[in-house]
């Protein structure tokens, strides 16, 4: 499965999760209305990568730690956002996590519990 495929997989895997273009690119939407995730396929530099919602202090952290898997992705860096490049090796189980955890940063808390109350990561 390439990475788009893989990262789709993740992300629609979540409660009232949909998927639609947004400035060119494939983003997915809690309930259709807030971003949570967006490829940036070579929008900005010649990388591959996703931007997604991150909780205080993750982004900074982890773009210390990993400056070649992580950096803070332009227009939504400011807000806290991170960006995790798909060209650079990559653990899945990582992935998915950083996809849930953006999902929990924009998701209302009824979905947040309906998501607690059942198994909804791909295996």
């Amino acid at each position: 499965m390439d990475a788009l495929e893989h990262l789709r997989s993740l992300c629609l895997a979540l409660p009232e999760v949909t998927e639609r273009l947004s400035h060119g690119e494939p983003t997915w939407f809690v309930r259709g209305k807030k971003t949570f995730v967006t490829l940036a396929d070579h929008h900005h530099d010649d990388r591959s990568a996703f931007w997604c919602a991150a909780g205080p202090g993750v982004q900074q952290t982890l773009v210390a730690q990993a400056p070649e898997r992580y950096f803070r992705p332009p227009y939504v860096g400011h807000r806290g956002w991170l960006g995790v490049y798909l060209d650079a090796p990559l653990d899945w189980d990582v992935v998915a996590d950083l996809v849930e955890d953006a999902y929990r940063v924009i998701a209302p808390k009824a979905l947040v519990a309906q998501l607690d109350a059942s198994s909804c990561r791909p295996d």
